[in-house]
């Protein structure tokens, strides 16, 4: 079992974050392929970062920072992030998120305001996009597309 856990590993991204409108530092959790070759598998769903769950990333240990730093995305899961900030207070954020769940879609709460979602690969985007464009033209919510897939743009 330790073995086990020895493969999970955290990576520091830096990167401009559009939403929070200023440079951004996030840990993601990720799983090894090859620590040798700085390769890793990621195992959540990021909040910031322009990166998807399950994408493989090359990483490399920072002396300074003293963990391992992101450098570049190998191979990109399919899977798609989006971005959701809730506008009107009155709805309830996991009743957004139970919306997208039955549309097959996992998500992370940040804080009552935020959360994000993510698309698996093999999932069609637009009756999920039908559904945040009518959620924000009824300004409930306003979204961000940080890392549509190849296969989810419309």
């Amino acid at each position: 079992m330790a073995e086990e856990q020895d493969k999970y590993v955290k990576i520091v991204f830096k990167f401009f974050s559009n939403i929070l409108n200023e440079s951004a530092v996030e840990t993601l959790w990720a799983t090894t392929i090859n620590a040798e070759n700085g390769l890793y598998k990621l195992d959540n769903i990021p909040f910031y970062a322009p990166v998807s769950c399950e994408d493989v990333v090359f990483a490399t240990f920072d002396e300074t920072e003293q963990k391992l730093v992101y450098k570049q995305t190998i191979e990109h899961s399919g899977n798609s992030t989006i971005q959701v900030i809730v506008l009107d207070k009155n709805v309830p954020i996991n009743d957004l998120r139970e919306v997208f769940n039955e549309l097959g879609c996992e998500s992370e709460k940040f804080n009552n305001d935020y959360f994000v979602i993510q698309i698996p690969a093999a999932l069609k985007y637009e009756p999920i996009r039908q559904k945040l464009i009518e959620l924000e033209e009824n300004k409930i919510i306003n979204y961000a597309e940080p890392d549509l897939s190849d296969n989810h743009w419309y």
